[in-house]
C-alpha cells in the first residue's frame, strides 16, 4: 500500500466504487488504474469476480495486484473493447474511469505536467507516444496553436498567445517549461498567474494526448460493453470532459 500512497490518492473513492454496486461474482473495469487505489477497493469486494484495469503509464505497473482475476493492461482505454474481446469477454457489470492527470505525474519533474518545476515540455502519458508538447509549440501553425488554447484550456487571449509563442520559436525552439513560461510571460495577468498557466498547460496537455477523442471514443464504446443494469462511473476534473459526459449520460451522444 506504501506505493499507492505515493503514487496517487484515489478521490471519491467509497462514491465512486459504491456507484457501481458492486457484485461479488461480476466483471469490472478500471479504465485508470493509476496508484491502484479505485481497483483495490473494487478487488476487495469481488470474491470470483475478475477486474480488468488499463493504464499507458508504464510507473502503474508497480502498483498491480498480484492475483489470477486481475488484468493489467498497459495500453490507452481507447482499446477497452479489443482488449476484452481478446480476454474474450463480450459484457461487464461495471466500468470506472477517473479522469485527468494522477498527483505522481504532476510531481515528477520530467514529465512536464506541472509549471512549478521545469524541465522538458513533454506531457506524454505514454512515453511511448511520438508527439511532445514541445513538438506542438514548435510545429503547429498559430492558427492552430490558437484553437488548441481556446478549445482546450478556454483561454480568452488565446489569438496573443499564439503569437506569442510562434515570435518566441522563430527565435529559439522552446523546449523546456521556462522557455515557454518566458515566451508566453507578455499576455500572463499578473494577479492570476497560477490559473491563467494551469489552463495553458491543460490545453497543451489535452492536445498531447489526445484526450477528448480518446474520452469519446471510450464513452461510445462503454455502452456496448456494458450488461444490462451495468454501471459507469466517471470521475471529470474540468468543464470540457464535464459537458462531454454529462451529454452523453443524457443522450448517449458524447459530441
Amino acid at each position: 500500500m506504501k506505493v499507492e500512497r505515493e503514487y496517487h490518492t484515489p478521490v471519491l473513492l467509497d462514491e465512486s466504487v459504491n456507484g457501481l454496486e458492486i457484485k461479488a461474482k461480476g466483471d469490472y473495469v478500471d479504465v485508470t488504474f493509476g496508484g491502484g487505489g479505485h481497483s483495490r477497493e473494487i478487488f476487495s469486494r469481488l470474491t470470483t469476480g475478475r477486474l480488468f484495469a488499463f493504464d499507458q503509464d508504464e510507473d502503474a505497473a508497480a502498483n498491480i495486484i498480484h492475483n489470477e482475476r486481475f488484468y493489467f493492461i498497459r495500453h490507452n482505454f481507447k482499446y477497452i473493447r479489443n482488449f476484452l474481446k481478446y480476454y474474450k469477454v463480450e459484457k461487464v457489470d461495471g466500468i470506472l474511469a477517473d479522469l485527468g492527470v494522477s498527483s505522481h505525474d504532476f510531481d515528477v519533474a520530467e514529465r512536464g505536467f506541472s509549471f512549478r518545476f521545469d524541465g522538458d515540455l513533454d506531457m506524454r502519458m505514454n512515453r511511448d507516444a511520438t508527439q511532445t508538447a514541445a513538438d506542438i509549440i514548435n510545429t503547429y501553425t498559430e492558427d492552430q496553436l490558437r484553437k488548441v488554447f481556446r478549445e482546450y484550456g478556454e483561454i480568452d487571449n488565446a489569438g496573443r498567445l499564439a503569437r506569442e509563442v510562434v515570435a518566441a520559436r522563430n527565435v529559439k525552439p522552446v523546449r523546456t517549461i521556462e522557455q515557454f513560461r518566458a515566451a508566453i510571460l507578455p499576455c500572463t495577468p499578473r494577479l492570476q498567474e497560477s490559473k491563467y498557466l494551469a489552463k495553458v498547460f491543460q490545453a497543451l496537455r489535452i492536445e498531447t494526448n489526445k484526450e477528448m477523442d480518446v474520452l469519446h471514443e471510450f464513452l461510445v464504446q462503454s455502452i456496448e460493453l456494458l450488461k444490462p443494469g451495468g454501471r459507469l462511473v466517471v470521475i471529470t476534473y474540468h468543464s470540457l470532459e464535464d459537458r462531454m459526459v454529462k451529454n452523453f449520460m443524457r443522450s448517449g451522444d458524447s459530441s
